[in-house]
């Protein structure tokens, strides 16, 4: 992987690397590398704009090279992720808007390593398509600079790849992966949490970037609704208004709270004001909580402590979707769960509010085996939709889906 290279040969002038007449050519197979050099060429300003102090060089090279100083830390740990944006990248490619859907790759692998308690360093994405158009490189590039710049990390490279009949002209898929670093005493994990523990989570306005194939299945295809219709009966904006709403990015929000409350300082449960972290991405609350939650401990959410955003009572009313299926495609509203002391939890509640991510106590972790308790009634508009009791195991699928 290159800084940032299109797909083709790297490197040297291919302008004379002529075949003869009627015979074969890169070009005529469906891979353009003119078309890749334009994309670059157009993207170098927008790689700058994420540079980091430790970033060496520019875009053109070979790899990319980030100068990092393990002085500054006591015990540093490396922590890296990797995801990408699933078939939220479908709506964008059906209404030819691209320039937001970038932020969703940043947040899903930021948001990922804060987990830990890591702050983001720099990331690399990949973009695979089927027809390298230079316009659209630069409006997806561009928004993973955005979401690098939110998350205070370097966009330190990436790769473009024309796959001509693998995908076609106008689709894509965008990944990527970042590595962060966190003081080896400071890393937060099931291992820390104990009963008693207050379960704090980050509001989320829309999908993010998880459960789209079911929400194009019953939004698209089962309700017949179109892209520019209203998101909801007298919605002021579209539907592809509300699926293409950019991921919030959570980590400077949560790193700024560790820097308030203070993460664990030594080793061992209970140490620290904010003892665990869990991103609710694919798995929905029950598999991702779940996955910070110890063996002796359940984590009992209180569906009465926040309201959803409407698009989800939308996709349950038009596709009768049940409330256990519901809870284990989509967040419902909640896109970070931090688990944290109880007696800090307002502070927690207040210093990720002061860093602009409105936040809810939303439920406990209490005695049991490992299990996460979905209780009480969501709020609703009118419907009489209850919220029932759901129990999940914990199980995550991992997928963006």
């Amino acid at each position: 992987m290159s800084p940032r290279t299109p797909a083709g040969p790297r490197g040297g002038d291919t302008s004379g690397a002529r075949s003869a007449p009627g015979g074969a050519t890169y070009a005529g197979a469906g891979v353009d590398i003119a078309a890749g050099d334009a994309a670059v060429a157009r993207i170098g300003e927008l790689v700058a704009s994420t540079h980091r102090p430790e970033v060496l060089g520019g875009i053109g090279g070979f790899g990319g090279s980030f100068a990092f100083d393990p002085t500054r830390y006591r015990a540093p740990v490396l922590v890296s992720s990797t995801d990408g944006v699933g078939t939220k990248s479908y709506v964008a490619a059906a209404t030819g808007r691209y320039g937001t859907i970038g932020v969703d790759l940043v947040a899903m692998c930021v948001d990922d390593i804060v987990c830990v308690g890591a702050e983001p360093l720099f990331l690399l994405d990949y973009v695979t398509t089927g027809k390298l158009d230079p316009d659209q490189m630069e409006e997806l590039v561009s928004g993973v600079a955005t979401g690098c710049r939110a998350a205070g990390c370097a966009l330190l490279g990436g790769e473009m790849a024309e796959h001509p009949g693998s995908l076609p002209p106008g689709e894509f898929d965008l990944a990527g992966f970042t590595v962060g670093v966190v003081e080896r005493d400071r890393m937060l994990g099931r291992e820390r949490v104990v009963v008693g523990d207050v379960l704090v989570g980050l509001l989320s306005p829309g999908l993010r970037c998880n459960g789209y194939t079911l929400a194009r299945h019953v939004l698209l295809e089962r309700a017949g609704l179109g892209l520019d219709d209203p998101a909801w009966p007298g919605a002021p904006h579209t539907l592809a208004d509300e699926l293409l709403a950019p991921s919030l990015v959570y980590a400077p929000a949560v790193l700024a709270t560790l820097r308030a409350l203070g993460a664990g300082a030594s080793a061992g449960a209970g140490a620290g004001a904010v003892h665990a972290a869990a991103h609710v991405t694919g798995g929905g609350l029950p598999g991702n909580l779940g996955r910070v939650i110890p063996g002796g401990a359940d984590a009992v959410v209180d569906r009465g402590a926040w309201e959803e955003p409407r698009i989800f009572d939308e996709i349950r009313r038009l596709g009768d979707v049940d409330e256990a299926e519901m809870a284990r495609v989509f967040n419902l509203g909640i896109g970070m769960v931090l688990v944290v002391a109880a007696a800090d939890a307002a502070r927690a509640v207040d210093a990720l509010g002061a860093a602009g991510c409105p936040a809810v106590v939303m439920g406990r972790v209490s005695e049991g085996t490992g299990r996460v308790r979905l209780e009480g009634t969501r709020p609703g508009r009118g419907t009489g939709h209850p919220g029932a009791t759901h129990t999940g195991d914990g199980a995550h699928t991992g997928d963006g889906t």
